[in-house]
């Protein structure tokens, strides 16, 4: 078991690392105020830092939420067990999903269901009642917890929007052309901000925190800080008021972007110093719990695990350097090279973007109703203010115009320096205050809150995106509190599990852990895979009809060739009752769809980047979108009805009809192969060909339409598959004219005579050729 832990306390450190890297990756990487490199330096070395400074939080683990002493040796480490199995099963599972969670309440509620099981059965065999269980307990921590987290969420998401308010009133988007004194003023205020931040909250929580010196008085340093707070605080003030200015004078060092890198060092410090604990805090207790076990100056009577108490967990105990060090370590290792960490952080930033984005959750309720009632709010606000008042207040929310290509908006950074800059202030702050007095406040939900307060200050959520970035937060806040239900239940029935026969269940339980996890890193990376895979849609960039002929093509060729499978598959399992298969195919054809529909979002964009020379080429772009998607619905409509008679049992299409769509689905196949090895090859001349066997293929749906007609007059018995025979040819037929009209679009449009030009364009990142309005396109156009 100690050998187990020690590999999953590996383990979770590395699925840790990767649920909190959000926590100080966010602000930096979303401003694009550094390089990627130069952030993930600054941020291991915080990481390596605070994780030397871990060693007095390992008390958390061994006493803070149970009384290690009602319980023996051999309940402390199936209670360890159970935490660290759950632990990794939880984080990787929200990880995976890329929501953000916090590691503070999976461990703390993972300690205390594991304990409340284990106490439980001992007040069973005892002969005890329910109400003993506060004896095993420390029931005010968990109560702390909770109360902590509705608290640490409402004060976040409010301040952060308050002080972003404030900031970008008082600096508005042009916050680099004001005056030095403003931009020293704001440094001076975010970097004492910070730097009390990596003092109370970093090392606040270490053995050094608490060494006494005689510049102290004989005080802890950290009873010193505290005490000392306001005195050190307006010091702080004015020191970094005068360095701020200076650099700014002087040195043109840009102070913005100087507060984010000390922003990101000291939450990666602060990071590591206080949530290791929540990673190997329960394998390094099952450690120093074996070693007191098995020394007899401890356990001095030679007793059994299941007789000798652990009261020695109680008492204060160090960890050994080289553990923090290989500890500190891995979480670096991790950050550098974790995909799901990189998926994380994508979570925060999009909710949090000033630009449009994919928008990856979708309105419910609460998210329309909390929308309405902003705008209500807003507009009650737009009465009560001066009409100059708020035209000086607009103004300051003016974003300043960046001319970027389309193709280029993924350069733009999420937000700017000062909203960056703010997410990291309030944050150190709040976590600061919370520190100083005691309260278990989250990491992850103060950084996350924050960034979405100073979002909705900002006018990030605009009319286009609010309902959508609500309800992301929702479901991320939704997520949270499923966390402390999750952890609390699993590792309960982990323990329970473990207690039963740990001999027979220690193996099956961890077998089980590596299996899941090791098959949900196979599933992300394949859903990766998919994501970056040949097959899938890519946005028009040409701006000449014959540009996006050639362009859209690989586009057309990889609808027909996933069309084609899905009508295939939907036939298939119609004929084998084949209700797997036609579930498989509906997602198919739903992921298809989507990818349609998102081209059509960026016709937006497509028709913004045209000259008036090119007006041609947005007309036949959205002619093509409009047919895709009409195939799309097609073979949508085809696949819900086919798994809908097999999901609800009815009745099996008769032979004769299967053999005849297996007839159409054959002719149907041919035609789409063709029309993908012209799309392929583009050799668009082809398509008169295969225009020209229209009538040939329409007169073969229509011969089986006809004989269904024919039979349900005379034999047909079953409603049900008269409906979906039916429904099926036609729907065929609205495919067959939808591909058609694609077509002709092309055929009509397409000229060999004509080649796409290609110019240079140089921009700020790289240099890519890019399809552009030359000579040729201006006489076709």
């Amino acid at each position: 078991m100690i050998i187990a832990l020690a590999v999953l306390a590996i383990a979770d450190l590395v699925v840790g690392v990767s649920n909190d890297a959000v926590n100080f990756l966010n602000s930096a990487i979303g401003s694009k105020a550094i390089s990627f490199n130069t952030i993930m330096i600054v941020a291991g070395f915080g990481i390596a830092i605070g994780a030397l400074f871990s060693s007095g939080m390992m008390e958390v683990a061994r006493n803070g939420i149970f009384n290690p002493g009602e319980f023996m040796f051999s309940e402390i480490m199936i209670i360890f067990m159970a935490v660290m199995i759950t632990d990794i099963l939880l984080l990787d599972f929200f990880n995976t999903f890329g929501m953000p969670t916090s590691t503070t309440v999976s461990i703390v509620f993972e300690l205390l269901g594991a304990s409340v099981a284990i106490a439980l059965i001992k007040i069973g065999h005892d002969g005890g009642s329910f109400g003993d269980v506060v004896n095993y307990i420390n029931t005010s921590k968990a109560t702390e917890i909770v109360s902590s987290i509705l608290l640490s969420v409402a004060l976040s998401f409010s301040l952060g929007a308050l002080v972003q308010w404030v900031s970008r009133l008082l600096l508005s988007y042009d916050f680099e052309k004001k005056a030095k004194w403003v931009g020293a003023l704001f440094g001076g205020i975010a970097i004492t901000s910070l730097v009390y931040f990596i003092f109370m909250k970093g090392i606040g929580g270490t053995d050094f925190a608490k060494q006494t010196h005689d510049f102290t008085n004989g005080e802890t340093i950290k009873d010193f800080l505290k005490h000392q707070a306001l005195t050190i605080l307006a010091f702080s003030f004015v020191l970094w008021f005068l360095v701020s200015y200076a650099l700014m004078q002087f040195a043109k060092v840009n102070i913005y972007k100087l507060i984010i890198l000390i922003g990101t060092f000291s939450l990666a410090l602060a990071f590591a110093g206080n949530d290791l604990v929540n990673f190997i805090g329960p394998s390094i207790g099952a450690y120093q719990s074996y070693l007191d076990f098995m020394n007899p100056e401890v356990n001095t009577l030679g007793l059994a695990a299941n007789e000798f108490s652990m009261h020695s967990l109680g008492a204060k105990a160090s960890t050994p350097t080289a553990l923090l060090l290989i500890a500190g370590l891995i979480m670096v290792l991790t950050l550098w090279f974790s995909a799901k960490a990189k998926n994380v952080v994508k979570t925060s930033l999009d909710l949090s973007s000033q630009e449009e984005t994919k928008e990856r959750f979708q309105p419910n309720f609460l998210s329309r109703g909390f929308v309405r009632f902003a705008i209500l709010s807003s507009q009650m606000t737009s009465y009560l203010l001066p009409n100059s008042w708020q035209a000086k207040i607009d103004k300051q929310f003016e974003k300043p115009v960046i001319e970027l290509k389309k193709d280029k908006t993924y350069e733009l950074p999420a937000f700017d320096l000062v909203r960056a800059a703010v997410n990291l202030m309030v944050a150190a702050v709040l976590i600061s205050i919370a520190t100083s007095m005691k309260l278990p406040l989250s990491t992850t939900y103060v950084t996350f809150m924050v960034a979405m307060g100073t979002s909705l200050a900002d006018r990030a959520w605009g009319a286009e995106s609010a309902v959508y970035r609500v309800a992301g937060v929702l479901n991320v806040i939704g997520g949270w509190f499923f966390t402390a239900f999750s952890a609390f239940t699993a590792a309960a029935l982990v323990a329970f599990l473990l207690n039963l026969n740990v001999t027979v269940m220690f193996p099956i339980l961890l077998v089980t852990a590596f299996a899941l996890i090791i098959k949900s890193s196979i599933s992300y990376n394949k859903k990766s895979k998919e994501v970056k895979a040949e097959d899938s849609l890519t946005k028009a960039e040409s701006s000449s009809i014959q540009g996006v002929i050639h362009e859209s093509a690989k586009n057309i060729t990889n609808v027909v060739k996933r069309g084609n499978k899905i009508y295939t598959n939907a036939i298939n399992g119609l004929a084998k009752q084949d209700l797997t298969l036609l579930k498989k195919n509906k997602k198919q054809i739903v992921k298809l769809s989507d990818e349609v529909d998102e081209l059509r979002d960026n016709i937006f964009y497509f028709i913004k980047n045209l000259d008036e020379s090119s007006l041609g080429a947005s007309n036949f772009y959205i002619h093509v979108l409009g047919y895709l998607q009409d195939m799309t619905q097609s073979l949508e409509y085809i696949t819900k009805v086919s798994y809908k008679h097999v999901h609800n049992n009815h009745k099996k299409l008769k032979f004769n009809q299967i053999k005849e769509l297996k007839e159409v689905d054959e002719r149907f196949e041919t035609f789409f192969n063709n029309t993908q090895k012209a799309f392929d090859s583009r050799s668009f001349e082809e398509i008169g060909i295969i225009l020209g066997r229209k009538q040939e293929i329409l007169g073969l749906v229509t011969s089986k339409i006809q004989k269904q007609v024919e039979r349900t007059r005379t034999e047909e018995s079953s409603p049900k598959n008269t409906t979906l025979y039916f429904s099926l040819l036609l729907e065929t037929k609205d495919l067959l004219n939808a591909t058609m009209n694609l077509l002709e679009e092309y055929h009509k449009a397409h000229d060999s005579s004509v080649k796409p030009a290609t110019v240079m364009v140089n921009t700020p990142k790289s240099t890519k050729p890019l399809d552009s309005t030359g000579p040729e396109e201006s006489k076709e156009s």
